[in-house]
């Protein structure tokens, strides 16, 4: 049942990652594409914004596809880990803790189970079987 747990949690995750890198780059699913995004991002003092926004999209993304796929699972999580530091550090660490402040709890959540998942492996319905 373990490998059925990690699938489970990779699928959410990575396709989730997979959607918010399209809201930046493509602007699907409400996002507002790489202009809009890398006007946000200007705004917070990321710059330029639609370089760093092309990069964090292609980041969350691969990152998500990777993740899904089991592929690279190492890998993945860094990538995927470090959009969520990326996003404690530069909007919601200042407003603490709980989501309810716009804070950083869900981010760390997901930090945290990339992080878990990429220490302890994808399990066996990953295609990280076949290369390692």
């Amino acid at each position: 049942m373990i490998n059925v747990g990690l699938l489970i949690i990779r699928l959410v995750i990575g396709l989730l990652f997979v959607g918010h890198g399209a809201q930046k780059l493509f602007g699907w699913f409400g996002g507002h594409g790489l202009k809009g995004t890398g006007g946000w991002f200007e705004s917070i003092g990321m710059k330029p914004g639609v370089k760093m926004a092309l990069f964090a999209g292609l980041a969350e993304l691969i990152g998500g596809i990777l993740f899904v796929l089991g592929l690279l699972t190492p890998l993945a999580g860094i990538i995927i880990a470090g959009t969520m530091v990326m996003a404690i550090v530069k909007v919601h660490g200042p407003n603490g803790l709980w989501a309810t402040n716009n804070g950083y709890e869900y981010n760390l959540t997901l930090l945290v189970v990339a992080v878990g998942v990429a220490l302890t492996g994808p399990g066996q319905y990953a295609l990280d079987v076949f290369l390692f």
